[in-house]
């Protein structure tokens, strides 16, 4: 392999593993923005069934048509925003997947290119071995020629 060859492989492997690392990275920032949309998530929907037990209990207690409708008018809006926010947790799983797979194509191309690397390594030490074998093969054929002269 010739060593412009051998750059650019060295080149590719270099970008590859960049983009590995950066692919990565992405993941880490999916993964942590999932656990946080997740915990949000939960965190909203325990809000709403402590909201619900306390009204529950105080409409056991007289309460007047005003404070029922301030009770489900904000429920509803509580009830769209855990809605919401469980659409954002699984937006933020699905980009986390999205990362993950990423990382592993490009572990992948990494992966390839090392062994491209590794296999036209081979081949050259495996061509040098042979000049090699061939320059030593032929020093003896003139060796013994020589012998066979002066003999």
């Amino acid at each position: 392999m010739s060593a412009s060859a051998q750059d650019t492989l060295s080149l590719l492997l270099d970008r590859a593993e960049g983009e590995r690392d950066a692919a990565a990275q992405a993941l880490h920032a999916a993964r942590t923005q999932a656990q946080a949309a997740r915990a949000q998530h939960g965190e909203l929907s325990g809000y709403r069934q402590d909201y619900q037990q306390r009204w529950t209990q105080s409409f056991a207690q007289a309460t007047t048509m005003d404070i029922v409708a301030c009770y489900q008018s904000f429920g509803q809006r509580l009830n769209q925003a855990v809605d919401t926010q469980g659409h954002v947790a699984q937006h933020a799983d699905q980009r986390q997947e999205r990362a993950r797979e990423a990382l592993r194509q490009a572990e992948l191309r990494v992966a390839a290119l090392r062994q491209l690397i590794a296999r036209r390594q081979a081949e050259v030490a495996k061509a040098a071995e042979r000049r090699e074998q061939r320059a030593t093969d032929e020093f003896a054929a003139r060796a013994h020629l020589r012998r066979l002269s002066h003999a």
